[in-house]
């Protein structure tokens, strides 16, 4: 179990991550495809990206990448910087501008239960191009096992994050993180992550938690390792179905369904729907604001989600349903 210490600073300054973190993305997505898991939700990506891998890149690209995150236990900190809430770019400047100390230190405690190819040594003297060659393969896994899929990942992160605001309006920042159950449980100033690989203490010392919901985080959250580091909380997002290959990949045809779905989206009771659930709404809040059935709104609502407009997540006793990156786009436009 790992228990997290809060003060009365520390719930107030606690926060979630303004989107999906690609680089946190990025590096669980490693752990999953190495792993064992049979999770039927991900067999379909697995096999595209293993495939990609191989035919697009040379045998020895990822060796040190994929050394570095094993499917499970520990794994570097640095890998995973806090600048990546700016971005991808920030995240991989941050990750090439780790101190040497740093690095020694993480892949010391990584040797200690896993095999690290020769360039390991090269990469624990923070010699710049192995540096520059670690962050250029993540760059290249990223383009095969992370772009494809992205609208689906940023959209069940964001599903998330409306679910954590409305907790967060109705119960304010103690709201927030009790909203985190049932993987989490929080009470008197402690949250505790239940089904944690060991027994841990962290105390937040007024620095405020940072949480990230994220599509590829196993069922287990992760912790950074190092308590000097910026308390960060890393959970699972309800993936919302899974990812299926991307069109022409083995996947659906582009085209094939889903312009069906489209063409069932004409009308002006469907935009509204939309428009109300821009900031997410439940089915009996689109019900009440366009002054329809419940069944009606259930309805329109399944429409749209078969189209991938809007994402359904089930909270307790109500279903939000949020707009995805492409329902956003086409209310926009």
């Amino acid at each position: 179990m790992l228990t997290i210490h809060f003060s009365q600073e520390d719930i107030l300054r606690t926060r979630v991550a303004p989107a999906a973190d690609p680089v946190w993305e990025l590096v669980l997505s490693l752990h999953l495809l190495q792993g064992r898991t049979r999770d039927p939700l991900m067999a379909g990506w697995r096999r595209g990206v293993a495939a990609g891998l191989r035919r697009e890149t040379a045998a020895d690209q990822f060796r040190l990448l994929f050394a570095l995150n094993p499917p499970r236990g520990y794994f570097p900190d640095f890998l995973t910087p806090y600048q990546s809430l700016d971005g991808f770019e920030a995240g991989l400047d941050a990750v090439r501008s780790t101190p040497t100390g740093l690095l020694r230190r993480d892949l010391n405690v990584l040797a200690g239960t896993n095999p690290l190819p020769s360039s390991a040594a090269a990469l624990a003297r923070g010699e710049p191009e192995v540096l520059r060659h670690l962050t250029d393969s993540m760059t290249q896994y990223r383009s095969v096992a992370i772009d494809p899929y992205w609208g689906r990942i940023r959209a069940a992160v964001e599903a998330d994050r409306a679910v954590r605001a409305r907790a967060l309006l109705d119960g304010g920042a103690e709201g927030l993180l009790a909203s985190l159950r049932p993987g989490m449980r929080w009470e008197s100033g402690v949250l505790q992550v239940l089904d944690y690989p060991n027994r841990r203490e962290l105390h937040l010392d007024g620095r405020g938690l940072l949480l990230v919901p994220s599509f590829f985080c196993a069922r287990t959250p992760v912790a950074l390792l190092d308590p000097a580091l910026p308390p960060v909380l890393v959970y699972p997002a309800d993936r919302l179905g899974g990812l299926d290959p991307p069109p022409g990949e083995g996947g659906r045809p582009a085209g094939d369904g889903g312009r069906e779905a489209l063409a069932a989206l004409l009308g002006r009771t469907r935009a509204a729907v939309l428009e109300v659930s821009d900031d997410g709404a439940t089915t009996g809040e689109v019900a009440r604001r366009l002054h329809i059935s419940a069944a009606a709104a259930s309805q329109h609502t399944t429409v749209l989600r078969n189209a991938g407009l809007l994402v359904s997540r089930r909270d307790r006793n109500t279903v939000l349903h949020t707009l995805t990156p492409l329902g956003r786009a086409m209310l926009d436009a």
